[in-house]
């Protein structure tokens, strides 16, 4: 995979992995694999060199990155199509270009690279910039706009739940009193909060203390859970039999709900005990990985972004009108 010189800096984590899994799907001529989550493209630039019969659909929607990946992949020609969307859109893009079904479907999900490295994007709590989060940033309310408007509930429930803040309330709190004299607009000033809000033992565990809170407010303002609740089950449904999926999740939520998403199209569609399968509830998708498959110690020191990755990947080996969102028929 080739580095431009002056592109931000760039390596897919677990490409090798993810090209192994998807590539028995796309030897056929004609096979159509979609990135959801293109970002720079480094890992769709590793699946059209190792498998050079299928085509690629690229979703992302970040303008910055989807120019960026469209140069990186131009070499492609005619098999790398890029498309400004975000990945619950899937169904729709596919229409409009004409896929029926697919045979590969990648969703790498969390902050791309780009957005991490740009400073003025405001992902980073390490520089100081505006308080935006937003993945595309033409649309939207920014992670300044949450802080200043939601209610100190609302706030609190966000940190709890998406970030898994023991002291959600006390920070919401914080910031309620803070934007009565003066609305929260970088990223230093929310770091200074949430340092004076945090018990001084607490703020030297787990990590960055800013970190589960700037996770938080950029999966609200990019309405991220909620988009791969409709995305994961929708992708499983344009998949082919022999087709596959791929999920890097980088944070409990993500990842458990591609455990329960997946684990449950694995299983028939029936209560315990019951002797025989009726049709239209038989399994539709064999579990590729054991559990969550995380990166290699040698990754993590190349790359440290892989740190908190987990894998899981699944195989449709049923035609069938069941979907992950019912659970059932459709």
């Amino acid at each position: 995979m080739n580095q431009r010189a002056g592109e931000p800096t760039h390596v897919p984590v677990l490409a090798a992995r993810v090209v192994e899994l998807l590539a028995p799907a796309l030897a056929e001529p004609g096979s159509v694999v979609v990135d959801t989550t293109l970002g720079l493209g480094g890992h769709a630039e590793a699946l059209l060199e190792e498998c050079p019969q299928a085509s690629l659909v690229g979703l992302d929607r970040d303008p910055q990155a989807l120019a960026a990946a469209g140069e990186r992949l131009e070499r492609f020609g005619d098999r790398a199509t890029c498309v400004h969307a975000v990945y619950d859109q899937l169904p729709d893009v596919l229409d409009d270009l004409g896929h029926h079904r697919v045979r590969g479907v990648l969703f790498d999900l969390g902050v791309s690279s780009l957005q991490l490295d740009e400073v003025e994007r405001g992902f980073a709590y390490s520089r100081d910039a505006p308080l935006d989060m937003r993945m595309d940033p033409t649309r939207g309310p920014t992670a300044a706009d949450v802080l200043n408007t939601y209610s100190a509930a609302d706030l609190a429930r966000i940190l709890r739940v998406y970030g898994e803040e023991r002291f959600a309330r006390r920070i919401a709190d914080a910031v309620v009193r803070q934007r009565e004299s003066r609305p929260l607009t970088t990223s230093r000033e929310l770091v200074d909060l949430l340092r004076s809000a945090i018990p001084g033992a607490d703020r030297q565990v787990g990590g960055h203390p800013a970190k589960r809170t700037f996770q938080a407010l950029r999966i609200e303002v990019n309405g991220e859970i909620a988009a791969l609740e409709r995305a994961l089950p929708a992708a499983v449904d344009r998949l082919a039999v022999g087709g596959r999926v791929v999920v890097l999740a980088y944070h409990s939520l993500e990842d458990r709900l591609a455990k329960q998403t997946l684990g449950a199209l694995a299983r028939p569609d029936v209560p315990p005990g019951v002797p025989a399968v009726p049709p239209g509830h038989e399994a539709v998708l064999r579990l590729l990985t054991r559990g969550a498959e995380k990166a290699t110690p040698e990754e993590v020191e190349s790359n440290p972004r892989a740190t908190s990755v987990r894998m899981r990947a699944a195989e449709r080996i049923l035609d069938s009108r069941r979907t992950a969102s019912r659970g059932g028929a459709a």
